[in-house]
């Protein structure tokens, strides 16, 4: 199979190439096969020269997809504001006008353009242009976020609108790009690890390189230099989760005052003392669930044994950090 290649002009001719969900001409044929594949929308052909003659293909893996389209002529696409999941548009040749609220972004093959979810976003696909198109979902991207910081987010994650291919970063994750796009367009039956790996390394690589909300944190290096107190204070937290445990329990182990303790966790870890302790409690939960025998070990249990008394907050915090109720994690 030849290599995905991103230099104008040269389509990759086999990618996907067994996936293909749509090659019409008729509009309303080309909007219902863009709605299954991504969202709802609405196309207008901007000139009646424009030839429409549409080519999708699109291969769904776990919690992304990956696509290639093109649609002939000029048309404008102005899609239903997503709400459960980022898109990522790489064009191979041509390019495309994008409005995304206020801002306006030029997508072109040495340009890749972002749509964030809760953003409206108006599409404008000039004549001759193909695209690589890869959907990932908002829950995967926040999920994986969460691991990396070790804590619940406590805002939405925003990718800038655009990644330039001429830097490092947008060079590597062409790079991964490729491998995957080539990767699934040959190999029919992807073993559940194997979706995972790519999922991972997908969204990890986007959270690494890409500007968004919570790259100050990703990069922060003062995670490692935080003083003596702090640390002393993040361990005894660790070795005691299931006791009951203050503020003030906090402050006197580590020899600080309260308000030290809170500023120092504030300033290096960007989280308080006892919301870390619910974090490490969530995580303590979540391994003894996923390690527990159903109808044996029940949720309530677990819950109480990590000091969480109220079992609807419990599950709307643990549900919020993984993903999943506790009861699925159990089930599983």
């Amino acid at each position: 199979m030849q290599k995905l290649s991103f230099d104008t002009g040269v389509a990759p001719e086999l990618v996907l190439s067994n996936y293909e969900v749509c090659h019409s001409s008729d509009i309303e044929e080309i909007r219902s096969s863009g709605a299954k594949m991504l969202c709802a929308n609405d196309l207008r052909v901007e000139s009646v020269a424009s030839s429409l003659n549409a080519q999708f293909f699109y291969r769904k893996i776990g919690n992304i997809g990956v696509g290639r389209m093109s649609y002939g002529g000029e048309i404008t696409i102005q899609p239903a504001v997503f709400e459960d999941f980022f898109l990522i548009q790489i064009p191979i040749r041509g390019f495309e006008r994008i409005t995304l609220g206020k801002d306006k972004i030029l997508c072109t093959p040495k340009e890749i353009g972002i749509i964030n979810p809760y953003v409206k976003s108006v599409i404008n696909h000039q004549p001759d242009t193909e695209k690589l198109v890869i959907r990932i979902d908002k829950k995967l991207v926040e999920k994986n976020c969460q691991q990396i910081l070790n804590r619940t987010l406590n805002k939405n994650i925003e990718f800038d609108p655009t990644m330039s291919v001429d830097t490092k970063a947008g060079i590597q994750w062409l790079r991964m790009v490729n491998w995957i796009s080539n990767f699934v367009s040959d190999e029919d039956d992807l073993s559940p690890l194997m979706v995972s790996q790519i999922e991972n390394n997908l969204v990890n690589m986007l959270l690494n390189y890409q500007l968004n909300t919570y790259s100050h944190e990703i990069h922060n290096d003062s995670i490692s230099i935080a003083p003596a107190f702090v640390k002393k204070v993040e361990y005894y937290i660790q070795e005691n989760a299931k006791k009951a445990i203050s503020i003030n329990d906090l402050a006197e182990f580590a020899g600080v005052s309260a308000r030290s303790l809170f500023n120092g966790f504030k300033k290096y870890r960007n989280t308080t003392p006892m919301h870390f302790l619910k974090e490490i409690r969530l995580q303590y939960a979540y391994e003894d669930l996923k390690n527990a025998s159903l109808g044996t070990d029940k949720v309530t249990t677990i819950a109480f044994k990590w000091g969480f008394n109220h079992l609807g907050h419990f599950s709307t915090d643990y549900k919020h950090r993984f993903g999943e109720t506790p009861y699925e994690t159990l089930s599983r």
